[in-house]
C-alpha cells in the first residue's frame, strides 16, 4: 500500500525542501501574463510537448510517499524558483526534489524507474548499502534505461537515516537539471520529535549559457573546454568553493575573462542562486513551529557548493551525519555547519525563542544571500525576520560529539592499506581531475576480498580545489585528519569532504560485494576523471552491456 501525502505536512511535521541547479533555459516572467509565458516556452530538441508552467505560488506540494512500493517517472517539468526566474527540470514525477520516500528500517522496497525523458537515466541510492545491482551506475552496476522503458529497484533498507538517490546518467548533467530526492529510512526504534523537516540545498545558473563551462548543457563530457562562448575560458575547470570574495556587482557575464581563474573562483560566479525546496530567496517557504517543540531538520546537499549554514537565536545539537549517529552530540551556538556537496546532516533543536528566524547561508559565495529559510513560531508570522551576522567558526566533525570505542582504530591490523592521491592536472589540452595520477576509467582500482579489513589515506594534492569523496556501498569510519586522530565521536560516513593540502585516514569493512563507485561527488571532477572502483575479487556483474545504451557512468 502507498500513501500519497502532500507538503506541508504533519509527519510529525516533515516537510521536503529542495533546490536544483540547472543547465537549461530560464526566462524573466515579471510583467508577463500567462498566455505570454506559454509562448516563450518552447519544446525540446526532441519534439517533446511543453511542460506544464506555473508560477512561484502555485507550484504543486511536494510529496512524502510512505509503504514499500513506489513508482518515479523520470520526465521534463517547468519549475519556478521565484516569480522571476523560470527552469526546464529533469523531474522524478514533475518536482524538483523528487518525492521524499520514507520507508521503515527493515522493509524490502520496490521502486519502478520509468523514463519519459528524451537520454537514458538511472537512480543511485546515494548513502545506502544496497546490492551492488541495484546501486544504478551505468555500465558498472546495470544498464541506463533506455526512454519509454523501464527498470525496477528492489533492496532491504537495513539502516536507518537520511539519505538521497539521484541519476548516475550522466550525472554532471542529469542531476544538475533536478533527477534527485531524497529518502528517509526510519529506525525501529528512535526517539520522537514534534517536527521533522528535510532541506535539499542546491545552486543554480543566472546566466544558462554558462553551462558548457564546466561540462554541462552538452552530452560531451568534454564541453567545458569548448570555445564556442564569448567568455575567454582558457585554463578554465569545474570545480566547488565555500569560499569567494569577488565582486559580482559590475560583471558582465556575455564577457566576463575568467582566464586563469580557479575553481573556488570561477564556480560562485557562474551558480549564484542558491535555493530550498525549488525556491529562491522569499520564496523559500518557511518552516512553521510552536513554542516548546522539538524540532529535526534534516539538511541534503545536491548541489555543487558547500554550504555554510547557521540557525540564530538557538542551541541545536548534530544527530548524524550521512546518516549515522553522532555519540552524546555536544549543544552549538555561534557556529556554521559546513555541508559539502553529497553530504547529510541532521539537527535537532528546542524551538524555545519565539520570534521569525533565518536559517541562513554564510559564505562569502555571491549567491549565499539567496539562502534564508524561514522558521516561524506560531504568532510570530508578521515579525521582522533575525538573523546573526559576523564571522563565526566552522565546527569541526572530527572533534565533536564524546569520544567512544568505534569499529576501528589507527592501530588495528589491516588487510588491505591504499592510498589516494587526488589531484589536478592538464591533459591534452583539457583540465583532469585524476586520482593516483590517472583519470577514469584508467585509475587503478582498489582490490579487496569479501571480509577485508581496509584503510585507505586519502590526500587532496590540488592546489585549489575541493574534493568529496563519495564511497558507494560501504560506510567508512574517519580515523585521523591531517596526522591528528579523531577526538570526537567515531565519526562514519559515506561523503568526506577534502579541502586542499588536507589528508584523512579512513576504514571499512569489505562486507558488500561488487564493483562499487569511489568518486568526487563534485560531478563536474567525477566526469573529467575523479572516479575510481573498489572491486571485490571474483565477482561478476549480473547484467550485459548494451553498447546502444550509451552508459555514462559519471
Amino acid at each position: 500500500m502507498k500513501k500519497w501525502v502532500a507538503l506541508p505536512i504533519v509527519l510529525t511535521g516533515a516537510l521536503v525542501l529542495s533546490a536544483c541547479s540547472n543547465n537549461t533555459a530560464q526566462s524573466n516572467m515579471q510583467g508577463h501574463d500567462m498566455s505570454k509565458m506559454e509562448s516563450m516556452s518552447s519544446k525540446s530538441p526532441e519534439g517533446s510537448e511543453k511542460p506544464q508552467q506555473m508560477s512561484a505560488s502555485n507550484d504543486p506540494k511536494f510529496e512524502v510517499l510512505t509503504g514499500n512500493t513506489f513508482t518515479l517517472t523520470a520526465k521534463e517539468s517547468m519549475l519556478m524558483l521565484d516569480d522571476n526566474t523560470m527552469k526546464n527540470a529533469w523531474t522524478y514525477n514533475g518536482t524538483v526534489p523528487g518525492p521524499q520516500l520514507r520507508v521503515k528500517q527493515g522493509d524490502t522496497i520496490k521502486v519502478v524507474l520509468n523514463n519519459e525523458l528524451p537520454e537514458p537515466v538511472t537512480i543511485h541510492w546515494h548513502g545506502l548499502p544496497v546490492p551492488n545491482n541495484m546501486d544504478g551506475i551505468p555500465g558498472i552496476t546495470q544498464n541506463a534505461v533506455k526512454p519509454k522503458e523501464s527498470f525496477t529497484y528492489q533492496f532491504k533498507v537495513d539502516v536507518p537515516g537520511t539519505y538521497w538517490y539521484h541519476s548516475h546518467q550522466d550525472g554532471v548533467n542529469q542531476v544538475d537539471k533536478g533527477l534527485y530526492g531524497s529518502i528517509v529510512v526510519e529506525p525501529n526504534e528512535s526517539v520522537p520529535v514534534d517536527k521533522d523537516f528535510t532541506l535539499v540545498l542546491d545552486e543554480w545558473m543566472q546566466d544558462d549559457s554558462m553551462a558548457e563551462m564546466h561540462g554541462g548543457g552538452s552530452s560531451d563530457k568534454n564541453a567545458g573546454n569548448s570555445s564556442n562562448t564569448s567568455m575567454d575560458m582558457s585554463n578554465m575547470n569545474h570545480g566547488n568553493s565555500n569560499n569567494s570574495t569577488m565582486d559580482m556587482s559590475n560583471m558582465d557575464h556575455g564577457t566576463m575573462d575568467m582566464s586563469g581563474m580557479s575553481d573556488a573562483e570561477m564556480m560562485p560566479l557562474m551558480y549564484t542562486i542558491f535555493s530550498a525546496n525549488g525556491k529562491t530567496g522569499s520564496a523559500i517557504q518557511p518552516l512553521k513551529v510552536k513554542e516548546g517543540e522539538k524540532v529535526r531538520i534534516r539538511l541534503i546537499n545536491a548541489g555543487y557548493l558547500s554550504h555554510q549554514m547557521h540557525l540564530p537565536g538557538h542551541d541545536f545539537k548534530i544527530v548524524t551525519t550521512d546518516g549515522q549517529p553522532i555519540n552524546n552530540p555536544p549543544i552549538i551556538n555561534g557556529q556554521l555547519l559546513n555541508i559539502a556537496p553529497g553530504e547529510r546532516y541532521d539537527i535537532e533543536f528546542v524551538a524555545n525563542n519565539p520570534g521569525n528566524w533565518l536559517l541562513d547561508e554564510h559564505s562569502s559565495n555571491p549567491g549565499a544571500k539567496s539562502l534564508a529559510v524561514p522558521i516561524i513560531y506560531e504568532g510570530s508570522e508578521n515579525e521582522t525576520p533575525k538573523s546573526d551576522s559576523g564571522d563565526m567558526p566552522l565546527i569541526d566533525m572530527t572533534k565533536y560529539g564524546e569520544a567512544a570505542k568505534g569499529n576501528f582504530s589507527l592501530d588495528d591490523k589491516y588487510d588491505i592499506e591504499y592510498t589516494m592521491d587526488l589531484n589536478t592536472s592538464m591533459s591534452n589540452g583539457n583540465m583532469a581531475f585524476t586520482i593516483n595520477g590517472k583519470t577514469f576509467p584508467d585509475t587503478p582500482p582498489l582490490n579487496v576480498k569479501e571480509g577485508d579489513l581496509v584503510k585507505v589515506k586519502i590526500v587532496n594534492n590540488s592546489p585549489e580545489d575541493i574534493h568529496p569523496m563519495h564511497l558507494h556501498g560501504h560506510f567508512f569510519q574517519v580515523l585521523s585528519k591531517n596526522g591528528t586522530p579523531v577526538s570526537g565521536s567515531p565519526l562514519v560516513k559515506d561523503t568526506l569532504n577534502l579541502l586542499p593540502g588536507e589528508e584523512y585516514v579512513v576504514a571499512f569493512k569489505a562486507d558488500n560485494p561488487g564493483n562499487w563507485m569511489f568518486h568526487c561527488h563534485d560531478l563536474g571532477h567525477a566526469s573529467q576523471g575523479m572516479m575510481s572502483e573498489v572491486k571485490y575479487e571474483g565477482f561478476k556483474p549480473d547484467f550485459t552491456i548494451d553498447p546502444t545504451v550509451n552508459n555514462k557512468p559519471e
